[in-house]
């Protein structure tokens, strides 16, 4: 797997990707962790604040096709570096908001659309561009890596920073960090892009969109990714709640976040490897069904430190380690020109199901007070979305992945 950065250059656009994918999903991925405190200071429900987060899941998705279209048309560097600053100022303007509204705003639009225009689609987009296509598996394993580095660390900081300087302070410097992204974009975004050899004749990104979306392959991996999306959103935005219902301590979740985020690095950089071995479908049915193994276990289990903690590792091993397979055969079926875009629909889909997961979980403490029926759907969802992967048509892997399928 590591062989991919003896060719020249590939070492540093890697880096750089990681590095950004660590602080903006690190940012984004802990927000969980407010949904106490907000609660608290606010008042304004768990519902309302769930809602929000649960808007911030789908934009974060929405924005993924149209920043990987405007990254692909016009070039990363305005669609990164304008990102980072929208981030910077959600976070910075989410302790301001006294209401529904204005978190909806601060953390469902303005968050969310920072952190998804410097995230999957536009990064693996930019290194596809930039790297040769033998590599394209791993490096996208570990710039996935990157994003479950940034939880790994992100989590237990958070914590501190909310236990030190309260939420707001917290916010406020998470704010702080994000613009610390900005000098690493502008050095990627100045690596110059490799001609790309494609096998069909460009017709456009208009085109290329509509012959994707009546390809059955296509919707079948939406739909696989939509119930990925579901429960980690859920998970991501619920679980310090869920470990509060245990009564067990606040530390339990952030660390928890942090096992997912650290087992995940092993995951994703296991994905990669083997999305250049085996068929990436194959990968992602397999990641599905163990979910749903590992979740059903979770339910019986006595609730316990230990029991979270495992719970946490077994699931990072697969949290996001479904994007490089995904993005691999986005590539593999449609080629790399418009990867941006074409898997950045696939990222809209995850977070449709990130908004239906992270909103009703919070619908589903006030009904039942607990999660019970949200894990069982979560088992369902993993078991449905292990099994439709099996159709998509893939061809075995090539020296060139980015040749379309017929």
């Amino acid at each position: 797997m590591f062989k991919a950065f003896q060719h020249p250059g590939v070492l540093g656009v890697t880096l750089l990707c990681g590095t950004i994918m660590m602080i903006t999903m690190g940012s984004r991925q802990t927000l969980g962790l407010f949904l106490g405190p907000l609660n608290t200071s606010t008042g304004l429900g768990i519902a309302t604040i769930s809602l929000a987060m649960a808007i911030g899941q789908f934009v974060w998705g929405a924005v993924q096709p149209i920043s990987g279209a405007l990254a692909d048309r016009y070039g990363p560097r305005p669609v990164l570096i304008g990102g980072l600053l929208i981030l910077a100022a959600g976070s910075a303007l989410t302790p301001l908001m006294d209401t529904g509204f204005g978190l909806m705003i601060s953390i469902g639009l303005m968050a969310a659309m920072g952190s998804g225009s410097c995230s999957f689609s536009v990064l693996i987009g930019v290194a596809s561009q930039r790297i040769p296509a033998q590599t394209r598996g791993s490096v996208s394993g570990f710039i996935n890596a990157g994003g479950s580095l940034g939880q790994f660390v992100f989590a237990p900081i958070t914590q501190k920073l909310i236990q030190a300087l309260g939420w707001m302070g917290a916010m406020w410097s998470l704010a702080l960090i994000t613009l610390m992204a900005i000098p690493l974009a502008n050095k990627l975004t100045g690596i110059q892009a490799q001609d790309q050899v494609h096998a069909q004749k460009d017709l456009g990104l208009a085109q290329a969109v509509k012959d994707a979306l009546k390809d059955p392959s296509y919707i079948f991996l939406h739909m696989g990714f939509f119930t990925c999306g579901f429960h980690i959103a859920f998970l991501i935005t619920h679980l310090p709640t869920e470990v509060g219902l245990c009564g067990l301590p606040a530390s339990v979740a952030s660390w928890s976040l942090a096992i997912i985020g650290l087992t995940n690095i092993v995951g994703s950089i296991m994905a990669g490897s083997f999305v250049g071995k085996y068929r990436s479908k194959v990968v992602l049915s397999l990641m599905y069904a163990s979910r749903s193994v590992l979740i059903a276990v979770y339910v019986l289990a006595p609730k316990t430190d230990l029991t979270f903690y495992l719970f946490a590792a077994g699931l990072g091993l697969t949290w996001l380690a479904t994007v490089p397979p995904t993005a691999t055969l986005v590539g593999k079926l449609f080629g790399v020109r418009y990867l941006g875009t074409l898997f950045g629909l696939t990222l809209l889909s995850h977070q449709i199901g990130g908004f239906l997961g992270a909103y009703l979980g919070g619908l589903a403490i006030i009904e039942f007070g607990d999660y019970q029926w949200m894990w069982y759907a979560d088992i369902v969802l993993s078991l449905f979305a292990a099994l439709i992967n099996l159709p998509i048509k893939e061809l075995k892997m090539t020296a060139q992945p980015q040749t379309v399928n017929p």
